[in-house]
């Protein structure tokens, strides 16, 4: 199992891979450290039965059924690798998969899990490596798929650009994402406990895309026939703290670079009180919303349908409305 040297591999990316251009991005949202760690701590924590990514990574691989094509060989980036994997037995026509993460413990948690299902025939292959820095080489695999992983990245259209890279001419590109509207109730209950403990505002919960801007996102990094979906997922806690700890489990928690590294003990007292005073059901049980966003897109092939040039119609629509306009059923 191969775990590069940070230094040595940004370089070596910008000789010889399909890492964008100017990948060392100025812009740093996320400590990209302490996301390692973070999923370090989740490998340990990872709750195989977890409804929520089970469900998100079956409705992800479930896109490859709406496809006659098949992509013998695929790349999953990081995020719920473990589920993806389950999911995927049988379906694409996938026969060779790069399972990559930059934790090697939620790597490692893979590989190991790997025994279960060797009767799939995939021939599997694990890398510990940052989705910021793909060392992938260019137009070498059919299917790049990554499942609530790449909200995390400091440059999402950067990463999205080497996944395109990445992929052979109408390969297909799958994410799914976290979108703003998760975890609204839990926004609402840290900035109330912050201004009543604290006399001020703190970040405690992720920035995170919007759908409007998932398009664009797509459209930015070079990809065609974009597609975008969205669902949301409502779960119910027993407490705001069992709330916290699914995030802990699934890899969630704040890496904010700016984020106040300590959290006062009053204050998230405060926050779960008020989480529960607010918005609990009349049963006592917790809910929270997570919004994902699904996107599909391929890389450029000409056997892809393509747009008319801008002003090639032969009709206008006022010769339509005058023929069909006046006609009832």
């Amino acid at each position: 199992m191969y775990r590069p040297n940070g230094n040595f591999l940004r370089r070596f990316l910008k000789r010889s891979f399909c890492s964008a251009e100017n990948i060392d991005s100025k812009v740093q949202i996320f400590d990209r450290h302490l996301k390692r760690k973070q999923r370090d701590r989740a490998a340990w924590l990872l709750n195989r039965k977890d409804s929520l990514v089970n469900t998100v990574a079956d409705n992800l691989v479930d896109r490859l059924e709406d496809v006659k094509k098949t992509f013998p060989s695929a790349l999953c980036l990081g995020g719920s690798l473990e589920a993806i994997r389950r999911s995927i037995r049988g379906r694409g026509g996938i026969e060779k998969l790069i399972m990559m993460d930059s934790s090697y413990d939620m790597v490692k948690l893979c590989k190991d899990a790997e025994l279960d299902l060797s009767s799939d025939n995939i021939e599997t292959s694990f890398m510990v490596a940052d989705e910021e820095f793909l060392p992938i080489k260019e137009s070498s695999v059919d299917l790049v798929i990554s499942c609530l992983g790449l909200h995390w990245t400091n440059d999402l259209p950067g990463a999205m650009i080497q996944s395109r890279l990445a992929l052979k001419p109408d390969g297909l590109f799958l994410a799914a994402i976290f979108g703003g509207e998760t975890l609204k109730l839990l926004r609402i209950a840290c900035t109330i406990a912050h201004m009543e403990r604290e006399g001020g505002v703190s970040p405690r919960v992720s920035p995170l895309a919007q759908v409007r801007d998932a398009g664009n996102l797509l459209t930015r990094a070079g990809f065609t026939l974009p597609g975008v979906d969205v669902d949301e997922y409502q779960v119910r806690y027993n407490s705001a703290l069992e709330l916290i700890e699914h995030l802990r489990a699934m890899g969630e928690s704040n890496a904010l670079v700016n984020r106040i590294k300590f959290l006062k003990r009053d204050t998230a007292l405060a926050t779960a009180a008020v989480y529960e005073s607010m918005f609990a059901a009349e049963d006592g049980s917790i809910p929270a919303t997570f919004q994902v966003i699904y996107m599909t897109g391929w890389r450029e092939h000409e056997s892809q349908q393509k747009a008319k040039r801008r002003g090639s119609a032969t009709v206008s629509f006022k010769d339509i409305q005058k023929e069909f306009g006046g006609q009832t059923t």
